[in-house]
């Protein structure tokens, strides 16, 4: 009986000894594994333009170290989502905190990394928000399978297809296929070696641009911050901008009647203005002889009247007449001829 009571004695203990370990072991799996944490939290929230992949759970990292989960996930407005998150006491974060989706392994799997920004600085209140401009969402694959065009591009469709038929080959299984894609694979690495000298050169370009930029940065930095000057000027003038537009159309509407106006004798004044110029050509040849003449005329005039403020002239013709008026009552006035000539020497000249 002692016997008995001795082995069933060991056998419960074993019993329990393996039961508190295995209890342990499979605490300490479920904590793992559930990311859950013990000791005082903060809750924050995030916005981002899009959360593919990231689920509940998932870590909160800082400079890789884990430091909070995720908690919730929620979809606000049509293309915004809103993720819950919570952070350890003892970690402060800042208001300019930039908060990335990135992956955590080839799986697929995601977590968040908390990074310090540049814009103000001070401590991000608990239940605060990140905006959307200070969050940025996981690697889009679609561009940076774009990446992949430059090298689709220089490879003829036959080749692409080929080249995508012997892939497909070898993942069914056809292992027989494998030193044709390699053939493939050589033709477009030859391919781009072909154009070798055309990329040195791309690259020798895209340096010489680079050298430039940089022997100008301090030009450059001054254009990027009188430009931001000059926008911020203009955001910030924009009520009297605006304000000014509306008297310049009210001027343009009184501007258009002061035209309606003077548009009929503007009109009127235009054609006696084509007649006055369509009599000057007609007599340019005399215009053009007066003006030759004119300065030699000017000349003599100019010799008369040094003699004092008076002109001295000699009549050698004249015609005209007088108008008598009439002396009956009722009957028309009379023109009377007068006129003069001489013969002398001087108006033979």
């Amino acid at each position: 009986m002692t016997l008995f009571d001795k082995e069933t004695t060991s056998a419960s203990v074993k019993l329990v000894i393996f039961i508190v370990v295995t209890v342990l072991a499979t605490g300490m799996l479920v904590v793992t594994i559930g990311n859950i944490t013990f000791g005082e939290k903060r809750d924050y929230q995030a916005v981002f333009s899009d959360v593919t992949g990231l689920n509940n759970g998932d870590d909160i990292r800082i400079a890789g170290v884990r430091v909070g989960t995720v908690e919730g996930i929620e979809i606000r407005g049509t293309r915004q989502a809103l993720v819950s998150f919570s952070v350890e006491a003892d970690q402060r974060l800042d208001r300019s905190i930039t908060a990335t989706i990135r992956y955590r392994n080839l799986v697929g799997q995601r977590y968040i990394s908390l990074t310090p920004g540049s814009g103000p600085s001070g401590v991000l209140k608990e239940d605060s928000t990140i905006p959307l401009d200070q969050t940025k969402p996981a690697l889009d694959l679609t561009v940076l399978f774009n990446g992949f065009k430059p090298l689709f591009a220089a490879l003829s469709p036959d080749d692409v297809n080929k080249l995508s038929f012997e892939i497909i080959q070898v993942f069914q299984g056809e292992g027989g296929t494998v030193e044709s894609l390699l053939a493939h694979t050589a033709s477009v690495t030859n391919t781009l070696a072909d154009r070798d000298q055309v990329v040195g050169e791309l690259i020798t370009n895209l340096n010489d641009v680079l050298d430039s930029l940089g022997k100008r940065d301090s030009q450059l930095t001054s254009l990027i911050i009188e430009l931001q000057q000059f926008v911020t000027g203009l955001s910030d003038d924009r009520e009297a901008i605006l304000g000014s537009l509306d008297s310049v159309s009210a001027l343009a509407d009184e501007t258009a009647g002061l035209a309606s106006d003077v548009r009929p004798a503007l009109v009127e004044d235009i054609k006696q203005l084509k007649r006055v110029a369509g009599n000057l050509d007609k007599g340019k040849k005399q215009i053009d002889d007066s003006l030759q003449i004119l300065p030699i005329k000017l000349e003599k005039i100019g010799r008369t009247a040094t003699y004092g403020s008076f002109f001295n002239f000699y009549v050698c013709n004249f015609h005209g007449g007088v108008i008598l008026p009439s002396l009956t009552e009722g009957g028309k006035p009379t023109r009377v001829p007068v006129d003069y000539s001489t013969n002398s020497a001087r108006c033979s000249l």
